[in-house]
């Protein structure tokens, strides 16, 4: 599940993403409607454990569509995420609530 941090006397949330050490990927980017679904814009980094992680900071009170992009091709929902929603292209998005 994204894991979600309030910033006090703000209106962002700092949401960390992660997919864990398992995941069968040289890379990964998390991929959605907070940067336009753009495959470049928020790479993950891997963590000594193996785990790729990023944290972003979105709007709080919203809904966010997203998804993961592993090694530039094969696209992954988060598993642990707060909801899914049916997309135009036939599959699923994960959905994280702030």
């Amino acid at each position: 599940m994204p894991k979600t941090s309030y910033v006090k006397k703000s209106r962002k949330c700092k949401v960390t993403f992660e997919l864990p050490a398992e995941i069968q990927a040289a890379s990964a980017a998390v991929v959605g409607e907070f940067n336009d679904w753009s495959p470049h814009a928020t790479r993950m980094t891997r963590r000594k454990d193996g785990r790729f992680s990023t944290t972003l900071s979105l709007d709080a009170g919203r809904e966010y569509r997203y998804r993961f992009l592993l090694d530039g091709e094969r696209w992954e929902n988060d598993w642990e995420a707060h909801a899914y929603v049916v997309n135009e292209f036939g599959s699923e998005d994960s959905v994280v609530k702030v």
